[in-house]
């Protein structure tokens, strides 16, 4: 799954370095496919206990030249190249931006139990987050400084770090087939979306 949402990263002529954090577990007992790729433009870091420390070991991994970054992960093997390259454009105009979907179903706020429904949501205007996001590394920067300064309690993304400059972060229409893997079901459906 990891290699799969490297590889359109790697392909792509715009990216210059990639970096993967993983857990220090794993860094210490690489894979062989993970070690034959390290070195060059991947670099291998030790992640935090959160996805927020984890970007930012990935962040601070980075050579100082590299102006811009996209935030990818590793969940989500379906990353269409369309995509890298319209967050990507984003951040070189400057701007940050999030690949995301609109909301389709229909939301439902929970008692606090989650056993009735409190009140139906409006979807319109509602956009699922995915990744890749885009910033400028300034501002990314920035985020993760004011991140820290606040208690450096989690981030579900870190376009909502950006948010919390009071900057804007602009969307970017993805598919609804970049989905990010976090059940069994969820990789039932990758299995089947990978079918040859």
């Amino acid at each position: 799954m990891l290699l799969r949402a490297i590889r359109p990263f790697a392909a792509h002529p715009r990216i210059g370095e990639i970096v993967v954090a993983l857990p220090a577990d794993v860094l210490e007992d690489l894979p062989a496919w993970l070690t034959d790729l390290a070195g060059g433009r991947l670099r291998l870091v030790a992640g935090g206990r959160t996805r927020t420390e984890s970007v930012l070991a990935g962040l601070r991994a980075l050579s100082p030249e590299i102006k811009g970054v996209v935030i990818h992960d590793g969940a989500r093997p379906f990353v269409s190249p369309e995509v890298i390259t319209d967050v990507l454009e984003h951040v070189a105009a400057g701007r940050s931006a999030v690949a995301a979907v609109p909301v389709a179903d229909t939301l439902k706020r929970s008692d606090p139990g989650g056993t009735r429904v409190f009140e139906t949501l409006p979807r319109r205007g509602l956009w699922r987050a995915q990744t890749p996001q885009g910033f400028v590394r300034a501002t990314l920067e920035q985020a993760y400084r004011l991140w820290s300064d606040n208690g450096g309690t989690e981030a579900t993304d870190d376009a909502a770090l950006v948010e919390a400059l009071g900057l804007p972060v602009e969307l970017v229409a993805d598919r609804t087939t970049n989905l990010k893997i976090t059940t069994a079901d969820d990789f039932r459906l990758a299995e089947a979306l990978a079918a040859p």
